[in-house]
């Protein structure tokens, strides 16, 4: 005679199983693609998908980011403004073993300014900045957004605009099983009164988001 308990926990074990999609994991920094293993999600997990562009100038990079995501990570857009440019991300998920998921549509780039001015700098040594320099922000870039990433011992932040659905998405810790990336967004929808905005032309690289790290 089967053990109840036996019963359930095996029962369990299926529903777990059963629940868990098979997901691609990969990262690409030049491209809209990417391939690479296929790695079993959480319960509950969805097969995701992060493109950012970034546009500087008269020069565009894209990059792609494929893991396993939450559903409310999914279906995701947003802006990150700085003096030099400007990057758009969006998310998109399917729900199938190794699905690729639609490449979504980026948010429009509008360079009208709103009024809102913040605080600008970015950092490759250290989780923390704090500048006097300042971006206008144009749009629906409605927040003053401080982003801060720790991956393994490796620390950056970044200063400046945002739209508000990326000051939502808080904070969120990844781990591949090599390294943990934690990244946090913590904003502000009040500028600074500011009589001189400097735009310095320093070469710094865009901290590009990945919802998905």
């Amino acid at each position: 005679m089967t053990s109840p308990i036996l019963t359930l926990s095996l029962l369990s074990a299926l529903t777990v199983t059963s629940s868990a999609l098979l997901c691609t994991q990969c990262l690409s920094e030049n491209s809209t693609s990417c391939s690479g293993p296929s790695v079993s999600c959480p319960p509950g997990y969805e097969c995701g998908s992060s493109h950012t562009k970034t546009n500087v100038g008269e020069f565009e990079t894209n990059s792609v980011a494929r893991v396993c995501a939450l559903p409310s990570e999914c279906n995701f857009t947003g802006i990150i403004g700085i003096p030099l440019g400007k990057s758009r991300i969006a998310a998109s998920c399917c729900n199938a073993d190794n699905c690729v998921p639609a490449i979504p549509e980026f948010p429009e780039i509008n360079n009208t300014l709103n009024g809102l001015v913040c605080r600008y700098c970015v950092t490759v040594d250290s989780d923390w900045c704090y500048t006097s320099e300042t971006v206008q922000c144009t749009g629906k870039e409605d927040r003053c957004l401080l982003q801060r990433i720790k991956q393994g011992g490796l620390k950056n932040a970044l200063r400046g605009c945002s739209t508000k659905s990326v000051c939502d998405l808080g904070g969120q810790t990844k781990t591949d099983g090599r390294s943990t990336t934690e990244v946090k967004f913590i904003c502000t929808d009040a500028g600074i009164s500011v009589h001189k905005v400097v735009l310095t032309p320093a070469i710094v690289s865009l901290l590009l988001m990945k919802i998905f790290s």
